[in-house]
Formats: C-alpha cells, sequence, structure tokens
C-alpha cells in the first residue's frame, strides 16, 4: 500500500491527486491541439473546486495559472489568457509594519484605555463623572465577557485607576449595574430539558 507522505507532495493541494495524473496524461500527447482540449477539460474539473466563481472570468485565469504550476510550466497548450511566469509565483507582498500596543489589561483593548486616557484629561464636572461611569460599565462588562468568574467592584475602579494614572475615579454615588449576572446566564432552550415522570 502507499500512502501519500510516500508520494511526491502537492504543488496545490486543493485540485487533489487525479488532477495532477489528468495533467501528466496531457503532457504525454503529442498532438498540440487534441493536449490543449485536455487542458480545457481538466481546468473544467478543477473549476469544480469553487463552482459559484466558475463563470468569472478572473476565476478561469487564476485556474489556468494553477494549471500550469502544477504542470510545473511544461505544458505546452493555447491559454485563453497570459499564464503567470514561474518567477512570479512565489512572489509575496511586502510586510505590514503594524504599531504594537503594551496593553495593561487584554480583555480591555486598546480602545478602552484610550478612552480612560481622554476622559482622565477633561475638567472635573458633570460630563466627565457620565463617562466615567460609562466606562466602568463597560469595563465590568468586558471583564466579565472574557473572563468566566464574577468580578468585585473594587477590582474594577481601581483597575480604572491603574489605567489612567490615578486620575479617574467614579464618583461617590456611583453603582455599578446588578444585571451583569443575568446576561451571563446560559438559558437553556425549550424543549431541550428532561420530562418529568408522572
Amino acid at each position: 500500500m502507499e500512502y501519500n507522505c510516500q508520494r511526491e507532495q502537492l504543488r496545490i493541494s486543493d485540485y487533489g491527486r487525479n488532477v495532477v495524473k489528468l495533467i501528466q496524461y496531457a503532457k504525454s500527447i503529442d498532438d498540440r491541439t487534441q493536449r490543449t482540449k485536455v487542458a480545457e477539460a481538466i481546468v473544467g474539473v478543477m473549476a469544480q473546486v469553487n463552482p459559484q466563481s466558475k463563470d468569472s472570468a478572473e476565476y478561469r485565469h487564476k485556474l489556468w495559472n494553477h494549471l500550469m504550476m502544477m504542470a510545473d510550466w511544461d505544458l505546452d497548450v493555447d491559454t485563453p489568457f497570459p499564464v503567470a511566469r514561474p518567477d512570479e509565483e512565489y512572489l509575496r507582498p511586502h510586510t505590514l509594519n503594524y504599531k504594537e500596543h503594551n496593553m495593561h489589561y487584554r480583555h480591555y483593548g486598546t480602545t478602552l484605555e484610550k478612552m480612560i486616557a481622554r476622559v482622565a484629561e477633561m475638567p472635573e464636572g458633570e460630563e466627565r463623572n457620565v463617562l466615567t461611569a460609562q466606562i466602568a460599565h463597560t469595563m465590568k462588562r468586558s471583564y466579565l465577557t472574557w473572563n468566566s468568574d464574577t468580578v468585585e467592584d473594587g477590582v474594577i475602579v481601581e483597575q480604572m485607576s491603574e489605567l489612567s494614572g490615578g486620575r479617574l475615579h467614579p464618583a461617590a454615588d456611583f453603582q455599578f449595574n446588578r444585571d451583569y449576572a443575568i446576561e451571563k446566564a446560559e438559558v437553556r432552550p425549550k424543549g431541550k430539558g428532561k420530562k418529568r415522570k408522572k
């Protein structure tokens, strides 16, 4: 018995080993016209991998490129599209340089940390108190989203103070919503529970 690990590695595995065998057969045909017809039939088989796009000209062009890649650019046929050269196969786009954010608490995200820094710069007043309360509620919701355990309100207040450099604290009469536990509770779908015996 022959295993796939003992066979030659496929250049493009999406189309399977049988398509590679068809390509080898097409390369063995002497008549160029007949070889081109077989190549067109192979492209038709390859198009079945993604049937919703098989009529797209762009997709057909891609299939012809893949056909020539799998044939090691050694298949002499008339192609309806210009085929990519071998040296273009492994071209890769330039690596994007992403900004690195040193987040203190990843479950809050950078956006929330920026909001805290922005509100901490605001002057004392009603608007700052309202925004601070909203941020505190969002912090607790984010904490409970990523941590299955409950969290003490004092932990959220302490972390808000830490993220703002000690400049931001909820008002003295501030209270957290108590419906977070209800939101996280799993509700059993109707009809899925065990029936009680009478």
